[in-house]
C-alpha cells in the first residue's frame, strides 16, 4: 500500500526522469493524470516508456493470463520431469551414472518453479532477485555434474588417460584449440576441465550472495550498467566464469568425441548448453532492451514501487517458464531411463537395488562426491595422480552381475561400496 510519503517519493522520481528525458511539466500532474485518487494508486501499474511518456497501462506480466499461461507450462514440465526422475530412481541400476543424471534433471523443476514464483511476486520488493539467485546457483552444479557424467561414461580418469595420453591436440578454431597446437593430452588437461567447472560452482554462489547484499542496499538492478551499481561488475565476472566452464566442456568433448559417440552426447550437451548459457544471454538481451527503452520500465506494479530491470527480469522469468516445458521434453530423450530399465531387467527379481526410491534419492543428493572431487583436483598433492573407481559388491550372482541375498522372507539388494584408488600418472613432472 502506498502512503503519502511513497507518493512524494514517486513524484520526485518522475520529476527526475522527466527532466532527464527533456519532458517539461509538473511530474505530479503526470502522476495524477492516470490515477485520480489514492485508491487507484494503490493498485496502479505505472510504466515509463522509451519515448519519455508515462502511462498507467496494465502490465501483461502481472495479469492472470500471463501467470496462468506460464503456470500451465511450468506444471506440465514438472510432471514430465518428476516422472522421469521417478523412473530413474525406480530403475536405479547404475548409481554412478544415474546420480549425475538425476541431478541434471532437477534443473527443470528448479528453473521452472523458481521462475514462476518470481513472476508471481514481481511486484513484491523485488523478491525475484532472491528466487533467481537460487536458480542461478544450481546451474553451476549442473555443469559440473554433466562433465562428471561424461567421465563416468568413459570409465573415469584412469580409463580416459589410457585412451588420450600422449595424443597431440588438434588445432581447431571451432573448439577454441587454435592456440594449443603441438601440445599433447596429459593429466593436466583433465585437471583443467574439472577445475574450470568447479570454479563456477564456487564463483556463482559467491556472486549470488553479493547480489543479495547489493540488492538490500539498493546497489543492484537488472539492466543497470551504471559503473556505480553492481550489475555491470557481476555480469562481467559471471560471464567470464560461465564461459570458462562451458569452454572446458567443449575441450573435453573435442578430446573424447569418438569415445563418447555411443552415448549420444550431442543432444545432452546442446540441451544443457541451451538451458544455461542461452538463458543467460537471453536475460542480458532483455535487460539491454529495457535500458534502451524498447521494453518499458516499471515505476509501479500494483501500487508497489519497483526498481529498474524489474520488467526485463519478469519477461525473462515468463519466457523461462515456457522454455522449461520444451527443455523437459528434450531432456526426456537425452537422458532416457530405458537403458537402465533393460539393465535392471537382466537381473531377475532385482526390484530395489538401492533398497528404496527414497534411499536412492538421498544418495543422489549427497554432495560428498563433489567435495572429494574438488579436493582431488585442486590439491597440489594429487596433481600427478589419476582416480580409478572401484566398487565392492556383496553376494554376486552367477553371471557376474550384482546379485541379491536373502534375509528371512525379505529380499535385499547388494550393498555397494564405492571406493577411489589413486594411480600415479605417467606424465612427466
Amino acid at each position: 500500500m502506498m502512503n503519502s510519503t511513497s507518493e512524494k517519493i514517486l513524484t520526485s522520481t518522475l520529476t527526475a526522469k522527466s527532466s532527464a528525458a527533456g519532458v517539461f511539466g509538473d511530474a505530479s500532474s503526470q502522476l495524477s493524470s492516470p490515477f485520480s485518487n489514492s485508491t487507484s494508486v494503490r493498485n496502479a501499474t505505472l510504466l515509463w516508456s522509451g519515448n519519455a511518456s508515462i502511462n498507467g497501462d496494465r502490465l501483461f506480466l502481472n495479469t492472470a493470463a500471463a501467470q496462468g499461461l506460464s503456470g500451465i507450462f511450468v506444471w506440465s514440465a514438472l510432471l514430465l520431469t518428476c516422472h522421469q526422475i521417478y523412473m530413474h530412481l525406480r530403475y536405479y541400476s547404475i548409481p554412478n551414472e544415474q546420480r549425475y543424471i538425476i541431478r541434471i534433471l532437477f534443473i527443470v523443476p528448479i528453473y521452472a518453479f523458481d521462475s514462476w514464483l518470481s513472476l508471481l511476486f514481481i511486484s513484491n520488493d523485488q523478491y525475484y532477485v532472491y528466487f533467481d539467485s537460487i536458480r542461478d546457483c544450481y546451474e553451476a552444479f549442473v555443469i559440473y555434474n554433466f562433465l562428471s557424467l561424461s567421465f563416468e561414461y568413459l570409465g573415469g580418469e584412469s580409463a580416459i588417460m589410457s585412451e588420450i595420453r600422449g595424443k597431440p591436440i588438434q588445432s581447431s578454431c571451432l573448439y577454441g584449440t587454435c592456440c594449443l597446437g603441438g601440445i599433447s593430452y596429459s593429466i593436466g588437461f583433465l585437471r583443467f576441465c574439472k577445475q574450470a567447472t568447479l570454479q563456477f560452482c564456487v564463483v556463482k554462489p559467491i556472486m549470488a550472495v553479493i547480489t543479495i547484499i547489493l540488492q538490500a542496499f539498493g546497489k543492484y538492478h537488472d539492466g543497470d550498467f551504471n559503473v556505480n551499481g553492481g550489475f555491470l561488475y557481476i555480469s562481467i565476472i559471471y560471464n567470464f566464469s560461465v564461459s570458462l566452464s562451458l569452454y572446458s566442456l567443449f575441450l573435453f568433448y573435442f578430446a573424447t568425441s569418438d569415445l563418447l559417440r555411443p552415448f549420444e552426447p550431442v543432444l545432452k550437451f546442446l540441451t544443457i548448453k541451451s538451458v544455461i548459457f542461452l538463458s543467460f544471454w537471453q536475460g542480458m538481451l532483455l535487460a539491454i532492451l529495457e535500458r534502451c527503452g524498447v521494453i518499458p520500465e516499471a515505476l509501479l506494479i500494483d501500487g508497489h514501487e519497483v526498481g529498474a530491470g524489474t520488467v526485463a527480469a519478469g519477461w525473462q522469468n515468463f519466457i523461462i517458464c515456457i522454455e522449461m516445458f520444451f527443455a523437459a521434453i528434450a531432456l526426456r530423450y537425452a537422458f532416457t531411463y530405458n537403458v537402465y530399465q533393460e539393465k535392471k531387467n537382466e537381473v531377475p527379481g532385482n526390484h530395489a537395488p538401492m533398497q528404496s526410491i527414497s534411499s536412492g534419492l538421498k544418495e543422489t543428493m549427497n554432495p560428498n562426491d563433489m567435495v572429494q572431487d574438488a579436493i582431488h583436483n585442486f590439491s597440489p598433492a594429487y596433481q600427478q595422480y589419476t582416480q580409478q573407481s572401484t566398487q565392492e559388491v556383496t553376494a554376486p550372482s552367477q553371471n557376474g552381475r550384482p546379485g541379491q541375498h536373502q534375509t528371512g522372507n525379505k529380499t535385499k539388494g547388494p550393498k555397494k561400496n564405492d571406493k577411489l584408488m589413486l594411480i600415479t600418472s605417467d606424465d612427466e613432472q
